[in-house]
């Protein structure tokens, strides 16, 4: 068996044997008025692998972010571990770290940023230690000094020894003037926030796979058919909060809340996929303490009208999908010292809501062109959901029969193979393809912004591989 990096390659079909393009030598400079570089039309022969571009950080990445997962208990170090220890495509931190290359020394405020990866909290040691600090009074932890685990006797105070304070150079003046020009590095930040954003991606596939009964997940029993549904959620929470304090230290109150609105971008989006629409009102609550909320009422609101579904439809892929690309891709530019104001986080964000949303599209046709083993999961899982994806509402322009089965959630006896096979005889799959093209293409469009090199060659093959892709 290949290499995990080797095996992601493979199975993304991206830019095979790319050459790289040789780096310009002359240095660029950019603002935030800056103009659209040349961007030719991407071809396969001219393309970086993205993959193999940063085949060497996304194993590191990968290697070290198992240790920020450590817990006390066996068994919830097992799940929250579980579905990193499968392959996958890792397009979420592949695109923080693209991003992170591809505009590193542009930002007016690099010079800084740069200054404190080397000298203050943002270093990597700091960065790499244990998430649950040692200076928290009476927390277990494995990785966490002796003292701080046993709870056989009261827990006593113990006085800190006096830490060292080494010398370091003071940091750049910020009236200094920056040359801009890309650096073709990376922060711990950056690296540290690509482990950040998988792992919430991981926390929404261990919800996920509980909300909609899923056995399957990359090949492998889910989590909820390994561990139990109880076992998942927490994971799933597990995993959050382990996310949520890796994210403190970053030090940038813009990522703080960018990353954070991710998470609520997840739980709005699942919601209103169960709902099927934005608008309904909000069921009242019960006067009852022990009143459970009926998922049933969440599926009973009427269906919103034809030309209202696909705009729903988009919302929700936003939500739970293009969010956590948009604005991870964002957050890691503003790692790197992009001020407000400058067009480099706007590029990001706007390539990552384009390919996010393409990528997507690409994933509801996948429900229906490729097989189980193929998708490493089960095959037709939206319909028998009760969900109408891209496929679908193309479809039921053709075949009006499908609007009322899409309104009752294919809930009939015989719904979901009628609407299969009027589906498979509509041009449902093969324009959603077209419509996720139209969102890779725009996504491309906006690097025209960033200065050629060898990342942003990278982003562009990216956008081929999304809607090429068989799995």
């Amino acid at each position: 068996m290949g290499s995990w990096s080797s095996l992601v390659t493979a199975s993304m079909r991206v830019a095979y044997n790319a050459r790289r393009i040789a780096r310009s030598q002359s240095v660029r400079h950019h603002s935030a008025l800056a103009q659209p570089h040349a961007c030719p039309a991407p071809s396969t022969s001219a393309n970086t692998d993205p993959y193999v571009f940063l085949a060497p950080h996304l194993e590191q990445m990968r290697t070290s972010l198992l240790t920020l997962l450590g817990s006390s208990h066996p068994s919830l170090n097992a799940i929250a571990q579980y579905y990193f220890l499968h392959p996958s495509k890792q397009l979420r931190p592949l695109l923080v770290l693209l991003f992170a290359r591809a505009t590193n020394g542009l930002g007016a405020e690099f010079p800084q940023v740069n200054w404190a990866a080397d000298n203050a909290r943002a270093h990597q040691q700091e960065l790499d230690a244990p998430l649950t600090r040692k200076d928290i009074l009476c927390d277990w932890n494995p990785s966490m000094p002796d003292h701080t685990a046993s709870f056989e006797t009261a827990f006593e105070l113990r006085i800190p020894p006096p830490q060292p304070s080494p010398y370091t150079p003071p940091p750049p003046l910020l009236h200094q003037t920056h040359s801009q020009a890309l650096t073709h590095t990376l922060l711990p930040t950056q690296l540290r926030l690509a482990q950040i954003v998988e792992m919430i991606h991981v926390a929404s596939l261990l919800h996920d796979d509980v909300l909609d009964k899923s056995p399957l997940r990359r090949g492998a029993p889910s989590a909820p058919a390994a561990f139990g549904n109880k076992l998942a959620v927490l994971g799933g929470d597990f995993l959050l909060g382990r996310a949520s304090a890796a994210l403190s230290r970053l030090g940038s109150h813009e990522v703080v809340e960018l990353i954070a609105s991710v998470i609520a971008n997840l739980v709005e989006g699942e919601i209103l996929q169960m709902k099927g629409s934005g608008t309904e009102a909000a069921p009242s609550p019960s006067s009852s303490a022990s009143s459970a909320i009926d998922l049933k009422d969440l599926h009973s609101s009427p269906s919103p009208p034809p030309s209202d579904k696909w705009s729903i439809y988009l919302k929700k892929t936003y939500l739970k999908t293009a969010s956590l690309m948009a604005k991870g891709a964002r957050a890691a530019v503003v790692l790197g010292g992009c001020r407000e104001g400058e067009v480099w986080k706007e590029v990001a964000y706007a390539y990552g809501r384009n390919l996010g949303i393409a990528f997507q599209l690409i994933d509801d046709t996948l429900d229906f062109s490729s097989s189980t083993a193929q998708l490493g999961k089960p095959g037709f899982a939206d319909l028998r959901l009760g969900l109408a994806t891209g496929p679908a509402l193309y479809a039921a322009e053709e075949f009006p029969e499908l609007e009322a089965m899409i309104e009752r959630r294919f809930g009939r006896d015989g719904d979901v193979e009628t609407a299969l096979t009027l589906i498979s005889s509509s041009r449902g799959v093969k324009r959603t393809r077209e419509l996720a093209r139209v969102h890779a293409e725009k996504a491309r469009e906006a690097l025209m912004f960033l200065p050629r090199s060898e990342a942003r060659d990278a982003l562009e093959a990216l956008t081929e591989g999304v809607v090429k892709r068989r799995w």
